[in-house]
This record gives structure tokens, sequence and C-alpha cells, in this order.
């Protein structure tokens, strides 16, 4: 992977864990079905490995991500007790 490629699309995201989440993704996207899943979004990428692409993609503002809100889990009462 082209080191500077990768330097940029982490500061995009900011997060590494999401950067990795999404480039994975991306790869097996582009990989799915023998190869002949999703077309590259990038230009002149014939000679690119998977995620070369996917990080491409990212530094291009090819593929974009959405982070949703976090939803607090609802809060179940005390199971009652029975009397005996």
């Amino acid at each position: 992977m082209n080191a500077e490629l990768c330097r940029k699309a982490a500061e995009k995201i900011g997060n590494p864990n999401i950067l990795v989440n999404l480039v994975s993704k991306r790869v097996r996207q582009l990989t799915s079905a023998g190869g002949a899943g999703s077309r590259p979004l990038v230009d002149h990428a014939e000679h690119l490995g998977a995620a070369d692409i996917a990080v491409r993609e990212i530094v291009e503002d090819k593929i974009t991500y959405e982070l949703l809100p976090e939803v607090p889990e609802p809060v179940r009462p005390a199971p009652r007790r029975r009397r005996s």
C-alpha cells in the first residue's frame, strides 16, 4: 500500500478503527463474486490491489461514511416477585 495515500486517508477519516472497517468492507465489495463484484470508482485502477483502490477512493472522496447516533438501550422494569 502507498504510505502517502494511507496517511491522507487517515487524516480524512480521523478514526483509524473506522478507516480499517471502511477499507475492509470496500475490499470485500471489490473482490466479491470472484473479482466480478463492484467496479472501482477511480480511474487507472488496473494495476492496483483492492486495498489500494479502496484507500484511493477514500482520499478522492468517492466513498464516504456516516456515523449514526447511539441509541440508549431501553430500561426494562425489574421483574415482579410472586407471592408464595
